[in-house]
């Protein structure tokens, strides 16, 4: 359990009536409590200098895709919150391909086949991914059980599945699976709710919204902008669907209580939260007190963010909820979370005590840190593969800045900053790139899409084009990524894997939830600084069964398939 653990009384949310709804606007709303006896002053006299983490390198390696959202030549709510995209082996052949969605209607999704090292080249055309309406957010899991990685696609207006063939073709299903829900789609996560082996899928909405509702809003300079989601009043329910086992998924919204709240939604996270051994939901809400979800068995949820101290800040703010990432950060076994917010809020960061969290931004340094921008796509991620986990941001305004002459009135830049086992540190340049781009960004898109050991981001901005972000660290430590299958040879969603490293037993999930609209790198990685070897990793499967590995060197991704279980050398049954 590392220092930057809060040590005190467990806050269980707060009480305090809000006046009104924080919004989606940079409006400057109250500045968060901070811990008693720790200092919030900015960190900028403390940030690394080092080289460039990353390299952008989209077009060289074959990405071109430019994400455009504009509905009319006044703003719309929805152009300002797109960007959405997955990573995912969707032919099995070991390499990370990507899928973009595109935000201007019929025909602009996109998707890219890794030909090897990073390298991409676009086979939409055949592949019958191209038409996804106006593309939110992305969910991949084998919903049906033969092998392959299916898609499904969150949108405003009705959302899409399309099911993997397992020749390079999609297959538009909603129909026949009945999950087309005509709403305001965001993000979406699928998660084994009630332990019978099949994924479920909950999907997250935004806000009731049609153009015929859109309000006139001005920023400080007079200028049109978008309206906050307070300002509309409508806020929506959530949608959850139980998963048949025979191609079809039924609506459980309002018998599982997911229907009783209604929210803001825009990031989702599913994880067991309180070690019961089901998984939970976490949706941060933009503006409103974010949502807990604790799963009670029999395909029922309560929510219990207030009560579990994870719905607003310590200050009893309900933020503006964008992204999401849960990782267990301080090596405790339980899954912590972080949830980002808007420009003039900080993150909130908890930490997990056995289904509790305590909130942790300010010992943490993300207070200071993260309060001058507003983000979207983000996730704890070891990028230097020293062990600690980092954080990277992509950043964007959702109201315009005062300056007149800015090329692009939303863009800012985005923030990475180095976990040191104590708190972050904000990395210079900023954003891990040199040089330092201000974009209108989004989704992030977390992986090893080159396979070298280094975790990658992909970052979709509005009015741009997508950015592939290198690591091209020239210090980083030794690694271990594991890649773990289910007895249909897909991606075992909800396993857990335990590695030894150094005298820690450090934590990694096999899921592809998190960040923002996105969906990430199955695969469980581990940075082991100066290692070679690690003396035992321990996998557990969803259904409880376990495997041990021993003497498992490292630099290397290893593939554990489901089948014979038990205590091994790292050489057996492993690919």
């Amino acid at each position: 359990m590392r220092s930057w653990r809060y040590i005190g009384p467990a806050l269980a949310g707060c009480a305090t009536a809000l006046s009104g709804l924080a919004g989606c606007g940079d409006s400057g709303p109250v500045a968060p409590a901070t811990e008693a006896g720790v200092s919030d002053e900015p960190l900028d006299a403390e940030a690394t200098a080092d080289p460039a983490w990353f390299r952008e390198s989209a077009a060289p390696r074959g990405l071109d895709f430019r994400l455009e959202a504009r509905l009319a030549e006044t703003p719309r709510l929805p152009e300002i919150v797109p960007g959405g995209g997955a990573a995912l082996d969707f032919d099995d052949d070991g390499w990370l391909d990507l899928y973009l969605l595109q935000a201007t209607g019929a025909g602009g999704n996109r998707l890219f086949r890794n030909l090897g090292e990073g390298r991409f080249v676009d086979v939409t055309e055949g592949s019958g991914l191209a038409d996804g309406g106006f593309g939110m957010g992305v969910a991949t899991d084998d919903y049906d059980g033969d092998g392959d990685v299916d898609l499904f696609v969150a949108n405003f207006g009705a959302d899409r599945l399309f099911r993997n063939d397992g020749d390079g073709r999609f297959v538009d299903v909603t129909d026949e699976a009945g999950v087309g829900h005509p709403g305001f789609g965001a993000s979406a996560a699928f998660f084994d709710a009630d332990g019978d082996g099949d994924p479920d899928l909950y999907v997250t909405n935004y806000v009731d919204w049609s153009d015929a509702t859109e309000l006139e809003c001005r920023n400080r300079t007079g200028r049109l902008d978008y309206c906050p989601p307070a300002r509309y009043d409508a806020p929506t329910a959530d949608v959850f669907y139980r998963n048949d086992g025979d191609g079809t998924f039924t609506d459980v919204s309002e018998e599982s209580g997911i229907a009783s709240a209604l929210g803001t939604g825009l990031g989702v996270v599913a994880v067991d939260f309180d070690g019961d051994g089901r998984r939970d939901v976490f949706v941060a809400n933009d503006g409103m007190p974010d949502h807990l979800w604790v799963n009670q068995g029999d395909l029922r949820f309560s929510e219990q963010a207030m009560q579990r101290g994870c719905d607003r800040d310590l200050s009893g703010v309900a933020k503006a909820g964008m992204g999401v990432s849960s990782e267990d950060v301080d090596d405790d076994g339980d899954p912590d979370l972080i949830v980002c917010n808007l420009g003039g809020e900080s993150d909130s960061f908890y930490l997990n005590d056995g289904g509790r969290f305590l909130d942790a931004t300010n010992r943490s340094g993300l207070g200071s840190a993260s309060r001058h921008f507003t983000r979207f796509g983000l996730g704890f991620v070891d990028f230097d593969n020293d062990g600690i986990l980092d954080l990277y941001a992509a950043n964007g305004r959702v109201g315009a800045s005062d300056d007149p002459d800015a090329t692009d009135p939303y863009a800012e830049p985005d923030l990475l900053l180095r976990g040191d086992g104590r708190r972050y540190l904000p990395v210079r340049p900023a954003g891990g790139t040199d040089p330092t781009p201000e974009r209108t960004s989004r989704g992030a898109i977390f992986g090893d899409f080159d396979n070298d050991g280094g975790q990658d981001v992909v970052v979709l901005d509005l009015g741009g084009p997508v950015r592939f972000l290198r690591n091209v660290m020239p210090t980083r430590g030794g690694w271990l990524t594991v890649d773990v299958r289910d007895e249909a040879g897909a991606p075992a969603i909800g396993a857990e894997v335990r590695a030894e490293i150094d005298g820690r037993t450090v934590t990694r999930r096999i899921r592809t939830d998190s960040s923002y609209l996105t969906a990430q790198d199955p695969r469980a990685h581990f940075g082991l600084g100066g290692l070679d070897s690690i003396p035992s990793l321990e996998i557990t499967w969803p259904d409880g069964s376990t495997r041990i590995l021993r003497d498992v060197e490292a630099d290397r991704i290893l593939r554990v398939d489901a089948g014979d279980r038990g205590d091994e050398s790292a050489s057996a049954g492993v690919r």
